[in-house]
């Protein structure tokens, strides 16, 4: 029996959700002491919800860390075959091109050869790190994408799955490579232009540094409109021009923040590339100062290759740290996108084996 002028007691709570908020489940209702809604699953490197730049980070070195084997056998294999073909390339045919920098005797014709030779030297090197690193690109995006779900995968199976991709891969390197260099040829045409008309000195430089500051700034626009295709090619499928077009449109809204978290990653990459890489040089021009020939001492002819070799293994170790941090931002950044843009979280948890995943609001984070 109740008493007179007693209060009933208020009924007891719901099981396992607690004293509903004020004013309900509205506006407002995740707030009295709720703490906010449910944690997103995460099954494996990432919750499965819009991701802030930290998260994206984190889940790139977790990728890292987790999944040491694979990662880093990949990634270090890849860094081993470019510095070997590097080595060989700098040793027996680039070994002279800076032979002269520093001999007043230099004559234009003489100068001018040097230069076109060092200058092609480094872009056959630099062609031999881009296809490595587009190889290691292709199988570590399948890593990162399989460490997603919380599943492994061996060096193997991510061969197996990567290798249809990597001809379109290579198209895709190949059709954007032409894409920034046609940019910059119509950036340099108008001095070019001035010059083979008898412009002014002033005039030619002029127009020369405008040109390439606006093509400098088309090819960056580009560059980050474009980063989500090889990640698009490789996990959806895609052809070369389709995954272009994905890429637009997951970037189109969003080109500044995608820019910022690939700015950051570029000087995370660059700093951990230097720190492992600048001890190794120091230690090559120590143990061997014929290494700085061609710099201090142009009177000497190659450069030696104890110098190749001990600055080539600093090189190895930055890759095999910087390659798959870079594939593995570029994946969680893709996949981040289409989180928000086409709630692929949904698909996610469902190939995870996970029930009910985005039944209740979940916190998108700044960044």
């Amino acid at each position: 029996t109740q008493a007179p002028g007693h209060t009933p007691p208020p009924p007891p709570p719901g099981p396992g959700w607690g004293t509903p908020p004020p004013g309900g489940y509205g506006t407002g209702g995740w707030a009295g002491g709720w703490g906010g809604p449910p944690p997103a699953a995460k099954p494996g490197i990432i919750p499965l919800r819009p991701l802030g730049i930290g998260e994206i980070l984190d889940g790139a070195v977790s990728t890292m860390r987790t999944y040491w084997r694979t990662v880093l056998g990949i990634s270090l294999t890849v860094a081993v075959v470019v510095e070997l073909i590097t080595l060989l390339l700098r040793g027996f045919v680039f070994n002279d091109t800076l032979v002269g920098f520093g001999d007043p005797s230099m004559t234009a014709n003489e100068l001018g050869r040097t230069v076109g030779t060092n200058a092609l030297g480094d872009l056959v090197v630099g062609a031999v790190f881009m296809l490595g690193s587009l190889f290691a690109t292709g199988l570590l995006t399948t890593v990162t994408s399989q460490a997603v779900l919380g599943r492994s995968v061996s060096i193997g199976e991510a061969w197996k799955q990567a290798r249809p991709q990597l001809l379109r891969l290579f198209g895709l390197l190949l059709v954007l490579t032409v894409l920034f260099l046609g940019v910059l040829a119509v950036g340099i045409a108008p001095g070019v232009l001035i010059a083979a008309t008898a412009g002014s000195d002033v005039a030619v430089a002029i127009t020369l540094a405008l040109g390439l500051l606006g093509a400098f700034l088309v090819v960056l626009w580009l560059m980050v409109r474009y980063s989500l295709a090889p990640s698009a090619l490789m996990l959806e499928r895609q052809g070369v021009f389709k995954s272009m077009g994905r890429s637009t449109k997951l970037v189109s809204g969003s080109w500044w923040r995608i820019f910022g978290i690939q700015l950051l990653a570029w000087i995370i990459t660059n700093i951990v590339s230097s720190i492992l890489v600048i001890p190794f040089v120091i230690l090559a021009f120590v143990l061997d100062s014929s290494g700085s020939l061609n710099v201090l001492h142009p009177s000497d002819e190659h450069l030696s290759w104890s110098f190749l070799i001990i600055s080539g293994i600093g090189s190895v170790l930055a890759a095999m740290i910087t390659l798959p941090l870079n594939a593995g931002i570029t994946v969680l950044l893709y996949i981040d996108q289409r989180i928000r843009r086409e709630a692929l979280d949904l698909e996610l948890a469902r190939a995870a084996g996970i029930q009910d995943h985005g039944t209740g609001p979940a916190p998108v984070p700044g960044g």
